[in-house]
């Protein structure tokens, strides 16, 4: 089922209750001054049953505005690899995406603290970082504290590219940003190259060809363990066809924002639908990671996460078992 059918049966399944339970009222006005006949039974089941939908479909929005969005859930994965047999112990990265950060802070206090207690030694951000030039004071006062934690970098996702290509998202925070580059990070007695470029910027017109990930690891060394940044999981295909990405670390889907129970994401906006909505996945030799990101969708999209809970995750690198 494409994403666009998803959406449609559920905004028309949602609007049917709110159709019927509209009505139900209507017709018990009108009973309670006798202008219509009292239902029949399946008629009165079928009024309780639209009447009860509609306010498990209201505590759901409640839940979805006041709670989820406040309630951060920190996953830990763990990779290995025999390009880190040199390591005196597993590198920790965080990883964290899709701030959106609005003119009123929400999770943004909370997350030095959070990422803090993880101890890291590197802090990756993926993109998307705010959602109106009003927001910036918000990720201006949380950027410099990460980058205290641990070494940070980030890249541009597609708002960041769009709408605020002109604002300066990281100049003066200590954060990173790389832009069709790589950058090695010396810790725990290993080197790990973490590479990365905006949105957008891998195609090479006219052609389309995304030779731009082999550009962005042109100084990377063939034996180093890298780490890929960049904002959708879309060019996993590519980065693991260069075999070179040992990590490409990705957010933009939100995982979904609002997803159902059994089902998922409704929507990714990823070319590759449901198939990376979230989570660990492998390409070949290449890992790829999808956050469900920290914010939520910008404009006039409704500030919500319905099982899709704000994520930090903390992958931890390691060499092979003995």
């Amino acid at each position: 089922m494409g994403e666009t059918t998803a959406v449609l049966l559920f905004v028309c399944a949602v609007g049917a209750v709110y159709l019927f339970a509209a009505l139900a009222v209507v017709r018990a006005v009108l009973r309670r001054f006798k202008w219509v006949e009292p239902p029949t039974r399946a008629g009165r089941i079928a009024e309780r049953g639209s009447l009860a939908l509609a306010a498990v479909g209201l505590l759901c929005f409640a839940y979805g505005y006041f709670v989820e969005p406040f309630w951060p859930q920190v996953t830990h994965v763990r990779i290995e690899s025999p390009k880190l047999k040199g390591a005196q112990r597993p590198v920790r990265v965080v990883h964290i995406s899709d701030l959106h950060c609005d003119p009123e802070p929400r999770l943004e206090e909370r997350l030095p603290g959070l990422i803090a207690a993880e101890h890291p030694d590197l802090i990756v951000f993926t993109g998307d970082s705010i959602n109106s030039p009003e927001g910036l004071p918000v990720l201006k006062k949380l950027l410099p504290r990460l980058a205290s934690i641990a070494p940070t970098y980030a890249v541009r996702g597609n708002w960041d590219t769009a709408f605020w290509r002109r604002e300066q998202l990281f100049e003066g925070t200590g954060v990173h940003e790389l832009k069709k580059e790589a950058a090695r990070v010396d810790v725990a007695g290993t080197s790990i190259w973490v590479a990365g470029a905006p949105f957008a910027s891998l195609a090479d017109p006219p052609d389309g060809v995304p030779s731009g990930i082999r550009n962005t690891l042109k100084d990377v060394p063939p034996e180093a363990f890298t780490l890929f940044l960049y904002h959708t999981p879309d060019a996993i295909l590519e980065a693991a066809e260069t075999n070179r990405v040992d990590l490409y670390c990705a957010g933009h889907t939100h995982g979904g924002q609002v997803a159902l129970p059994l089902y998922g994401a409704l929507v990714t906006l990823s070319k590759f639908g449901k198939k990376y909505e979230s989570g660990l996945h492998r390409e070949g030799q290449t890992w790829l990671y999808v956050t469900r990101g920290v914010g939520m969708e910008g404009g006039p999209a409704p500030r919500v996460r319905f099982f899709a809970r704000p994520e930090v995750t903390v992958i931890e690198l390691a060499p092979p078992a003995q």
